[in-house]
């Protein structure tokens, strides 16, 4: 029993008048012990034999699968397709060893772009269901044509449609179906800029975006575009240096950026519009980088970039992402210091890139980089305009 036991994974819609082919009939009359959540069970209810089991699908999962464990043939009520974001990959993740038979219905996007009659072949499926923001803000930077998203009870329609206003996302149609494949309370909504999410109150809903126009986005962008710290200039790395120093940091393959001093925020808004895969957390000591980042990021259009205030050497950095790119853009005169508490995270094959102007900075640079035997690389050296020469450093652990 338990990991040795078989699944039956029925998918359902949300109706009330439910229908099932043959097959899938006789699995449920066969039937003794059966599971989903509690909708699932008031939908079902009608179709089970008198003497059946029935275990509620609830949090924490773990003991729901301890009760699984006293039964060999289980039978699950998902909704749609039990393998598409289902409760069949969880058994599939819980249960390695048992057999499974999955039995699917549409999924509720496939449903959506149905009530739509759009083609869905070429839709970009985001979850937001108990998920971080990460794969929905790719894949508005990415600029994709369709995007469907399945949404909870925090990231709402009405979450996700401010979320991309806040970040000028205003490119975007977006359509929300709720209870879909409920006869007596199915509606579906479009909506536009001109349109007030806040007067509805959705449930058991998701949304399909449909992209209206090409919103702009830039490689290299200007320093003078920025928002800046006190209006310098000068406290911002160049276009033409912050282009080559993320090209050294070969941030196409790489998953974490951490961006130590990060100021106005353009290395990290760069790296974020160009990797938008990648998991940014910027650092810097003033408080006034917390608006900065705020103000710049929401103008280009780069959410999810995580900005930690305070003095690095101080921060504890045991709760973020282990970083497998670093660019230093501040260092206090700490460097070394600093080196060696980012060489404790990074990851084996990670790289620190540094912009450096002074003799005094490359020296420790260099130094602290041969002490953690991490491999240098020939620095590259450009100037521009009448401004003083730079060296771009980077080290390889």
């Amino acid at each position: 029993m338990g990991s040795q036991a078989k699944y039956a994974v029925i998918g359902i819609t949300d109706s009330r008048h439910q229908w099932f082919p043959p097959e899938v009939m006789e699995v449920i009359k066969a039937g003794k012990v059966f599971s989903g959540g509690k909708r699932h069970h008031e939908i079902m209810r009608d179709f089970l034999p008198e003497d059946a089991v029935w275990i509620d699908i609830s949090v924490p999962l773990s003991d729901v699968f301890r009760q699984y464990e006293a039964y060999d043939d289980i039978v699950v009520f998902a909704s749609g397709d039990p393998l598409f974001f289902g409760f069949a990959n969880t058994i599939q993740r819980e249960c390695p060893g048992c057999e499974m038979n999955v039995y699917p219905s549409f999924n509720s996007l496939q449903m959506l772009a149905h009530r739509m009659c759009i083609p869905y072949h070429d839709m970009h499926v985001v979850s937001l269901t108990g998920r971080p923001w990460d794969k929905f803000d790719e894949a508005l930077i990415n600029g994709e044509p369709l995007i469907g998203v399945l949404t909870d009870k925090k990231n709402t329609p009405q979450a996700i449609w401010q979320r991309m206003q806040d970040y000028g996302y205003t490119n975007y149609k977006m359509t929300v179906g709720e209870n879909l494949g409920n006869e007596e309370t199915e509606r579906i909504y479009e909506v536009d800029n001109n349109y007030q999410l806040s007067i509805f109150n959705f449930q058991l809903n998701c949304l399909v975006l449909q992209k209206t126009n090409t919103r702009p986005r830039p490689f290299g962008i200007p320093e003078s575009a920025f928002h800046l710290l006190d209006g310098r200039s000068k406290m911002i790395t160049k276009m033409p240096i912050r282009l080559i120093s993320l090209s050294l940091m070969q941030l196409r393959d790489h998953k974490s950026m951490w961006d130590v001093g990060f100021c106005t925020g353009s290395v990290s808004i760069e790296a974020k519009l160009q990797f938008p895969h990648l998991k940014i957390t910027a650092f810097e000591v003033r408080e006034e980088g917390r608006e900065l980042m705020e103000k710049n990021s929401r103008k280009f259009g780069a959410p999810g970039i995580e900005t930690v205030i305070g003095d690095f050497l101080q921060v504890d950095i045991s709760g973020y992402p282990k970083p497998d790119a670093v660019f230093i853009g501040g260092h206090g005169g700490r460097l070394p210091e600093m080196m060696n508490k980012i060489y404790q995270k990074l990851e084996d094959g990670g790289v620190i890139v540094m912009n450096t102007v002074v003799q005094s900075s490359y020296d420790a640079f260099v130094q602290t980089a041969k002490e953690l035997n991490m491999t240098l690389e020939e620095p590259v050296r450009i100037a521009l305009d009448d401004f003083n020469p730079i060296t771009i450093l980077k080290a390889t652990k």
